[in-house]
C-alpha cells in the first residue's frame, strides 16, 4: 500500500483536494497550472462525506480542452484518493458552451475507461500530471 495515500479512516478536506489538483498543467498552456489560470479553485470543491464534487471553469466558453482538463483532474484524484470516494467532475454551470456533453463524458465510467485506453489521450494527461 502507498504510504503517501491517506488511509481509509483519515479525514480529507476540500483544501487537501485543492492541493492535489492545483498544480496540474493546462494541456494548451503547459507552463501554466490550473490554479494560475483560475480553472480550479478551493471554493468550487464540495465534499460531503465520501462524495466529492469538483467544478472547474474552462479558460473560454468554447474551450476544446475541457474534457482533457477534466480527465486530468479525474486521473489525479483516482490515483491520490482512497477508493471510498465517489468523484464527480463537472464544468462550472454557465462556463462552457457544451457543458452537459462535457459533464456526461467526464462522469461516464465507460467513456473515461475508453479514453484512458487511447495512447494519445494518456500521453497528454500524463504531461499535465507531471507537475
Amino acid at each position: 500500500e502507498d504510504d503517501d495515500a491517506p488511509g481509509d479512516g483519515e479525514p480529507i478536506d476540500e483544501h487537501e483536494i485543492f492541493d492535489l489538483v492545483r498544480s496540474i498543467s493546462d494541456p494548451e498552456h503547459t507552463s501554466l497550472t490550473l490554479e494560475q489560470l483560475h480553472v480550479v479553485n478551493a471554493e468550487d470543491i464540495l465534499l460531503d462525506g465520501n462524495n466529492l464534487l469538483l467544478e472547474f471553469t474552462p479558460t473560454v466558453p468554447h474551450c476544446g480542452m475541457s474534457t482533457l482538463i477534466g480527465l486530468s483532474i479525474r486521473v489525479r484524484l483516482l490515483r491520490s484518493l482512497p477508493q471510498r470516494f465517489k468523484v464527480d467532475i463537472k464544468v462550472k454551470p454557465g462556463t462552457h458552451s457544451s457543458e452537459l456533453s462535457v459533464n456526461r463524458q467526464l462522469n461516464d465510467k465507460e467513456r473515461v475507461a475508453a479514453a484512458l485506453e487511447n495512447e494519445a489521450i494518456v500521453d497528454v494527461v500524463e504531461r499535465c500530471l507531471v507537475t
